[in-house]
């Protein structure tokens, strides 16, 4: 085909020794790669263990969401109000709060696993919210759902750090030269 009209820059002198690639001015304009289980490390390494009785801000307004989310669905099903649809019962609205609740008091109390499962409630609420934006048919419901969707996604965002504090293992005291 055709050549290029500037002229190639002739090529950096090989290392003695080493490779005939040139890998010293390689590494000295680029920052090396790292592997994923050092970014893992790295990122164990700054996490903070949780003092006795600490829980994380966000956990505390996870529960929170929570909690007034039980509450709300326990007062609308007691005022007869329709909380699910379909076929389902009033049972079903009182297992919804009772769940809730239980998530909300493991969150207080900074349990794994109620925020895992809190996680869990988030991530189908966030699909759910998605799904809804999608078969959207005014303005109003593509609100509300960017809405559950925007506020779901957010809070499942900001709970994957305070659960990895949550499960980290206190570190041991450093000992003392006696």
């Amino acid at each position: 085909m055709g050549r290029r009209s500037r002229k190639r820059q002739p090529a950096p002198p090989a290392p003695r020794g080493g490779s005939a690639r040139g890998a010293g001015a390689a590494t000295a304009t680029r920052p090396p790669r790292r592997s994923a289980a050092e970014r893992d490390a790295e990122a164990r390494a700054a996490l903070e263990p949780l003092a006795p009785g600490e829980r994380p801000f966000w956990v505390t307004v996870a529960a929170a969401v929570a909690a007034t989310l039980a509450v709300a669905t326990l007062v609308l099903v007691a005022l007869d109000y329709e909380v699910t649809t379909g076929d389902s019962n009033a049972g079903t609205g009182i297992a919804q709060g009772l769940v809730l609740l239980l998530a909300a008091w493991g969150m207080w109390r900074a349990k794994y696993w109620a925020v895992l499962g809190f996680e869990v409630l988030l991530g189908i609420t966030a699909v759910y919210g998605f799904l809804s934006l999608m078969v959207a048919s005014n303005l109003w419901a593509a609100a509300l759902a960017t809405a559950v969707l925007a506020s779901s996604g957010f809070l499942f965002y900001k709970l994957i750090r305070a659960m990895a504090r949550i499960q980290m293992p206190r570190r041991p005291e450093p000992q003392r030269p006696r």
